[in-house]
């Protein structure tokens, strides 16, 4: 089967896993269907695989075309390096079958302690903090690390604004952070919350 040259460098999709999209297509009876790939926080602890429908001219700017018989897989261009060396395949079996998508480098590799205390500290924020808020809409960004371990955060989205960010942070990010870091002295929130336009509470 026909499949894009980039695209096979890096990721590999089986005949079997092929034929299961294939057959999945043919249900939706959409003329020009297609699926896309994508990674949700990738090269972090929170990273996991979605693959959807796509149909006709909905695929974004940058994706990157894997070519089968009768469809594309797109797969979107910032969850390339998350899906080196992936292997997605089908095993029928006598109840239908199951799909399996094995990515080892989904998830990264997390930083060592020799790393910069705000890498280690970014990596967390990433991997595990931003994915528990991003139910809320919302986010934090690490803005500086001042002397002595102070910490500077700032939230965005639905926490920008938001009567429990102070909550938020004392109970939540700020307990999460000092269980990783000890060494960490303080966290200050610098956000004006009186500037928020869209607060989730």
């Amino acid at each position: 089967m026909a499949c894009s040259i980039e695209a096979v460098n890096f990721v590999k999709i089986t005949d079997l896993a092929q034929d299961h999209f294939r057959a999945l297509l043919e249900k939706e009876d959409i003329e020009g269907m297609n699926l896309r790939i994508f990674v949700s926080y990738p090269e972090t602890e929170a990273a996991d695989v979605a693959i959807t429908f796509c149909p006709p001219g909905e695929q974004e700017s940058g994706d990157i075309p894997y070519v089968c018989e009768g469809f594309i897989i797109y797969i979107a261009a910032d969850s390339k390096n998350a899906l080196r060396e992936a292997v997605i395949d089908y095993q029928p079996d006598a109840v239908g079958g199951q799909l399996s998508i094995k990515a080892p480098l989904m998830k990264g590799q997390p930083p060592s302690q020799d790393t910069p205390l705000a890498e280690r500290i970014q990596y967390v924020i990433d991997s595990d903090i931003n994915p528990s808020l991003a139910g809320h809409g919302g986010n934090i960004t690490l803005i500086d690390i001042l002397e002595d371990n102070i910490v500077i955060l700032q939230f965005g989205g639905g926490c920008h604004g938001c009567g429990m960010a102070n909550v938020t942070l004392k109970q939540g990010i700020e307990k999460r952070l000092k269980e990783k870091f000890p060494q960490i002295l303080e966290i200050r929130d610098v956000t004006d919350h009186t500037t928020g336009t869209n607060p989730y509470c």
